[in-house]
């Protein structure tokens, strides 16, 4: 709660090995895994909040809140050889979900407790002059991508490495890697970096009272302990965490039908913070804001609640209407099909719209790899 080569990227099937467009486990409920964006609006929103609060508690709020917040340097660590900055009133920011197993994240996210960490979802936030719409490019995290040299937050040094899984650049460097491998793949600058873990998304939507979908069918997946009939459903936090981290419940069993519903629960989760009218409570505010800045590691420059505030300014016109979502455009690799291949030709189509700060064009994924799980979750 985060330039050099072009790779020929993939992305891969996630935790199994058998061909993911027939790989689908049924089973009962359990917990997915936190994504990124929504907690780049919700953190935003109700740090902004707290600074409009009456009373003499929001000094010590203020604090408090300020030192619930984590942040990294990217800037010092990447130093100068980095994409221009744009400058047509734009914005990037690079959002990851980090799949550490350490600490309370062991319990929610299941698997190994190595020491490493991977960078489980990330996507693209890019915020259009005037921050009125965005559009968010997801990367699949088994997608194939030449990772360029780089230094971690340390001053460790990592060498450049070719077809390597997109997620291991997190788990190499750090945000420092991670970024520099989107800058290299896209060519844009990010200018701002955001992680979000498992524990806190769970928290947060439990904070949040739940979050309102609709499923168009029944998702079943004994691996992330999700049991969900077609129907109107209230997720609370260990549900929505199952649902974003599922592959296998439905569709192809891939981490590109994971990526759809990932996408679809952020649309209804936005949607459903607008509504509910968070600045009218202000206990609801401040416990929302109180995980929220726990959730997140930032990158220096939005490391303080007033800078958090500042930024939301931006955020507030931005409804799920005027979210754009889509998914770099792959193709299954035929070598392995846990892995993808990145369609670099229609990819740059995607990057040389945002570039321009214009819309993602139809055509840029128009036939690419879908995981098939498209309207199974509406808001």
């Amino acid at each position: 709660m985060p330039a050099e080569s072009t790779p020929d990227a993939g992305i891969a099937g996630e935790d199994t090995a058998t061909d993911p467009r027939r790989r689908r486990a049924k089973g009962r409920r359990r917990k997915p895994r936190a994504k990124g964006r929504t907690a780049l609006l919700v953190t935003a929103w109700t740090a902004g909040g707290v600074l409009l609060l009456g009373g003499t508690g929001v000094g010590y709020l203020y604090f408090k809140l300020n030192g619930n917040l984590k942040s990294v340097d990217i800037n010092d660590a990447l130093g100068t050889h980095r994409p221009a900055k744009a400058d047509n009133g734009s914005e990037n920011i690079l959002v990851l979900g980090s799949d550490t197993r350490a600490g309370g994240n062991k319990k929610l996210g299941g698997g190994t407790d190595d020491g490493s960490a991977r960078s489980d979802t990330a996507m693209i936030v890019h915020l259009y002059k005037g921050h009125k719409k965005a559009a968010v490019v997801s990367i699949p995290r088994d997608t194939l991508v030449d990772r360029p040299e780089c230094t971690d937050t340390k001053g460790t040094q990592h060498p450049a490495a070719s077809s390597v899984m997109f997620n291991s650049a997190y788990s190499t460097g750090g945000a420092t890697c991670a970024v520099k491998t989107v800058e290299s793949i896209s060519g844009l600058r990010m200018d701002h970096y955001l992680e979000v873990d498992f524990s806190g998304f769970q928290k947060l939507i439990d904070d949040l009272g739940g979050v309102k979908v609709t499923t168009t069918k029944n998702i079943t997946d004994t691996n992330s302990h999700l049991d969900l009939k077609a129907g109107p459903h209230t997720l609370d936090g260990q549900q929505a965490l199952g649902l974003v981290r599922t592959r296998h419940g439905v569709g192809d069993g891939s981490d590109l039908g994971r990526i759809q519903l990932q996408q679809a629960f952020i649309k209804a989760l936005v949607a459903q913070v607008k509504q509910i009218g968070i600045l009218t409570s202000p206990t609801k505010l401040v416990d929302l804001a109180d995980t929220a800045t726990k959730t997140v590691t930032t990158d220096s420059d939005l490391g303080s609640v007033k800078s958090l505030a500042s930024f939301a300014g931006g955020l507030k016109g931005i409804s799920s209407s005027h979210m754009n979502m889509v998914t770099v455009p792959v193709q299954y690799d035929t070598t392995d099909p846990n892995r993808v291949l990145l369609e670099k030709d229609k990819a740059q189509l995607i990057w040389d719209a945002l570039k321009k700060d214009k819309p993602v064009p139809g055509s840029a994924t128009k036939g690419s790899a879908s995981g098939q799980a498209k309207g199974v979750v509406t808001s």
